[in-house]
């Protein structure tokens, strides 16, 4: 009967029943004999890492008024990570002045077709807004065609509406100016409903950032923190990780992994993966046969801080050779999670083929965060029981 498969769990797993569960899972999925690995309890102390996390208080939000910085004129006092690249002014009122005309020319309104001479004109209205855009603090900034547009044809509705305004009482000549009136009120009309409408702009980006930014933060931050923290505490406590690892081993048997006569098979996931490559490469190597890691950061670890032990830096130009004390590896990724990286390109194992990156694909029902989603995927499973199956191949 083969030696049992030793599964390594990685970051933020602090649930060693729920951990025994997931392997017990895979084992009957693969009908292959597995045997936890826990050393969630010597990770990271995760229970206040949400004191360090930023959080959406509306409390502390900016509010719209007199003293907002919605409403203040200075363009610096827009975030600057909102916006990229300021867009060409002349390309935003082309797009204005296109949906403006058209919304004019579609409502039979006192601004269309004027009956009285010198009247106020689509011109007057672009030449207006032109004057106020460069005031605009949000505005002004977004190339986002829908946006510009529906701000045309709401400058052009507000203007058509004219039994709803203050200005109705003074009628056509009124909107436009005349020698019984001061000139000017098309201008204000305009710069008014410009500014409410850039007001009300950067509100709605406001809010949409901020549910951004919280859900984020509320989804992935705390993921991403925990997996920050276990490698931290990996780098300090290597050792007493790795104790832990061969300790259980050593409960199945002391010989394993101690001899290239007597390796072990080791399937890992996340940074448990990193322990399985730094054990098997290490001057006193765990002896493995065959490696399966999923969602790994091995190959990214070693190029931005060599492992040491057995391995040389990488350079850039070609592999770092793997030891003989690790014969195969199969490296699996999943194409959303961002803290999974291939090895094949940094590595090359001491037969002189490379570790074999696998991509598996990707379902719906994982979200986008699926760096935990390997374990229920079955196509992680089958990978694994095919790995191991090479394995006994080669041994008959």
């Amino acid at each position: 009967m083969p030696d049992p498969v030793f599964v390594i769990h990685g970051v933020a797993n602090r649930d060693r029943d729920g951990f025994t569960t997931a392997v017990a899972a895979l084992q009957d999925t693969t009908g292959i004999s597995m045997v936890p690995v826990y050393w969630g309890d010597l990770g990271a102390d995760d229970r206040f890492i949400s004191a360090a996390l930023p959080t959406r208080d509306t409390a502390h939000m900016p509010t719209v008024g007199p003293d907002s910085m919605l409403r203040d004129e200075s363009p610096s006092a827009v975030p600057p990570y909102l916006f990229v690249d300021q867009p060409r002014i002349a390309d935003q009122l082309e797009i204005i002045d296109t949906a403006l005309r058209n919304e004019l020319e579609a409502d039979p309104g006192p601004l269309r077709n004027a009956p009285a001479p010198g009247g106020p004109t689509s011109d007057d209205v672009m030449a207006y807004l032109a004057e106020e855009w460069p005031d605009t603090l949000w505005l002004s900034r977004t190339d986002d065609p829908t946006l510009l547009a529906e701000t045309g044809r709401a400058l052009a509705q507000v203007l058509l509406d004219t039994d709803s305004l203050e200005y109705a009482g003074h009628g056509y000549d009124g909107l436009r100016g005349g020698p019984s009136d001061e000139p000017g009120r098309l201008r204000e009309l305009v710069r008014r409903r410009l500014r409410d409408l850039d007001r009300i702009a950067g509100a709605a980006i406001g809010a949409a950032a901020g549910r951004v930014n919280h859900a984020l933060r509320t989804r992935f931050g705390p993921e991403t923190t925990r997996f920050l923290g276990d490698v931290l505490v990996y780098q300090r406590h290597r050792d007493a990780i790795h104790a832990r690892v061969r300790a259980r081993i050593d409960d199945v048997d002391p010989k394993l992994g101690r001899s290239p006569e007597h390796p072990v098979r080791v399937v890992a996931h996340s940074l448990g993966g990193v322990i399985a490559v730094d054990m098997a490469t290490a001057q006193e190597p765990l002896w493995t046969e065959q490696l399966v890691t999923f969602g790994s950061q091995a190959a990214f670890f070693h190029v931005c801080d060599p492992r040491g032990g057995q391995l040389l830096p990488y350079s850039g130009h070609m592999p770092v050779q793997l030891p003989s004390s690790l014969g195969r590896w199969t490296n699996l990724w999943e194409p959303l999670d961002m803290l999974a990286f291939a090895a094949s390109q940094v590595f090359r194992l001491n037969d002189g083929s490379s570790p074999v990156d696998q991509p598996v694909p990707h379902a719906a029902t994982s979200g986008l965060w699926t760096h935990s989603a390997y374990w229920a995927l079955s196509s992680v499973a089958t990978a694994i029981a095919e790995a191991m199956e090479e394995v006994r191949a080669g041994a008959e």
